[in-house]
Parts: C-alpha cells; sequence; structure tokens
C-alpha cells in the first residue's frame, strides 16, 4: 500500500518512516511536516495513496481540518498524543487512532485493521453501477434488492447491515466502499455509523431522521459534521 506519513513532530514522523520501512506490506511514498504541504500534492494528483498517518495538533492545518478537507478516500490512521480527538477522528470514518509514542507492535494492530478493510472492499456484495437495483450476499444466496427498498445502512464494526422496510441483511463491508457503491444522489452519509435513503426521510426533529419501519419509527442521528451537507442536499423551505 502506498503511504504518506503527516506529522509536525520530526521524532514521531521519523518513527512512523521507519515502522513503515520495515512493513512489507507497505510502501512510503512521501512525508510531510505540515497538512498544508499533504494535502495540496494530494489534491492535485501529484501522489496516489493508499494510507495516511495523521497527526492531529499542527499548525496552519489541523488534521481535522485536514479531513474535512480531503477529497479523495485512503484510509487514514490518526497518531496524537491526546485521545480527546478520537471521537471527532472517527466521525470522518478513521480506520484506527494511536496514541504517542507508537511502538511497532501498536503500529502493526493498525496495519492489520487497514488490511481487514481492503479485504471488505474487495467485496462479499455484488453492486450494479448501470442498474437500479443491487445483489446481497445472504449465506449462498444472492438476493435482489432495488434502491428503493433500501432505507438505511448501519455500521456495526467490520460489518453493515442494510435495512429495508422489514428485513436486514448484514454484510462484511466497510462505510466507505458500500457508500461508493450506491447513487451518490439518493444516497446520503448522514453519521459515521449511518448512510440514508434521503428519499425514505419522515421528518427530521432535533438532530435526528425519523424513517418508518414495519415496527415503527426508527430516529437516526445526525453526526455534527455532517449536518450542513444534509441540508443543502434536501429541498429545505424556512421562513
Amino acid at each position: 500500500m502506498k503511504t504518506i506519513v503527516v506529522d509536525d513532530d520530526q521524532l514521531s514522523r521519523k518513527v512512523i518512516e521507519e515502522f513503515i520501512n520495515r512493513t512489507e506490506s507497505l510502501t512510503l511514498v512521501n512525508s510531510f511536516s505540515n497538512a498544508v504541504d499533504a494535502i495540496n500534492i494530494i489534491q492535485n494528483g501529484k501522489e496516489e495513496v493508499d494510507l495516511i498517518f495523521l497527526d492531529v495538533e499542527m499548525p496552519e492545518m489541523s488534521g481535522i481540518e485536514f479531513l474535512k478537507s480531503i477529497k479523495i478516500t485512503p484510509q487514514v490512521v490518526i497518531i496524537s498524543s491526546k485521545e480527546s480527538y478520537a471521537l471527532e477522528a472517527f466521525e470522518y470514518d478513521v480506520t484506527d487512532y494511536i496514541l504517542k509514542p507508537v511502538s511497532y507492535s501498536r503500529f502493526f494492530k493498525a496495519i492489520s485493521k487497514v488490511q481487514k478493510r481492503v479485504q471488505a472492499e474487495e467485496g462479499h456484495s455484488t453492486f450494479s453501477e448501470t442498474s437500479d437495483e443491487i445483489f446481497i450476499k445472504k449465506n449462498s444466496v444472492l438476493i435482489r434488492l432495488n434502491y428503493n427498498d433500501i432505507l438505511f445502512v448501519e455500521a456495526l464494526e467490520n460489518y453493515v447491515t442494510v435495512t429495508t422496510f422489514n428485513e436486514r441483511f448484514t454484510i462484511h463491508f466497510t462505510m466507505k466502499s458500500i457508500l461508493s457503491r450506491l447513487p451518490e444522489k439518493r444516497f446520503k452519509r448522514v453519521h459515521r455509523s449511518y448512510i440514508i435513503n434521503i428519499n425514505k426521510i419522515k421528518g427530521i426533529e432535533d438532530n435526528n431522521i425519523i424513517i418508518d419501519l414495519e415496527e415503527g419509527r426508527k430516529l437516526i442521528p445526525i453526526g455534527k459534521s455532517y449536518k450542513e451537507s444534509l441540508m443543502n442536499d434536501i429541498n429545505l423551505i424556512t421562513k
């Protein structure tokens, strides 16, 4: 995997670089002391990146601001001296969060999580990009689902559940991967753990989306980093 490091702490950056060079599955393609240089090179297509090791507290642009700005979707492992940014970082679907100082054993554990995601994204489900339906593997049978049947998708560790009005399907997939295979005009990520079918929104109450199920209504929380984008995508009329 093509990997970069973004960290203003020179000692920490050198440690991660050494760990990457010791790991056969990884290739260090670049290393940056600040997020501004990193994002400019990545967004301009000058570097093809599969994995980013990213610090949080950096001058000019923080790691969180970097995550908000980046348009591509490589896997990200946060390396930080503080736990306090973890909740916000995971809203951007980072793969892991490591506290400094980083040991090789903890680094390797993060790489194992990265590799599991790669394997999951190779797909145990088959999605059609040209039709209005997908096929989801349930046991040994491929089940046909129309996009319109899907109400929402929920993350469950290394799995996701795809929910229809009266049925749920659990598949070994990541949120990023499944979102990339659903029609972007119809499906919207509204929380680090939820993707919703915009056409199935019954209402929005406070910071929750209301969706009707056979057993009653479902309240889906709206993550603070997703709310503005959601409001821009719905046909909102206000006073």
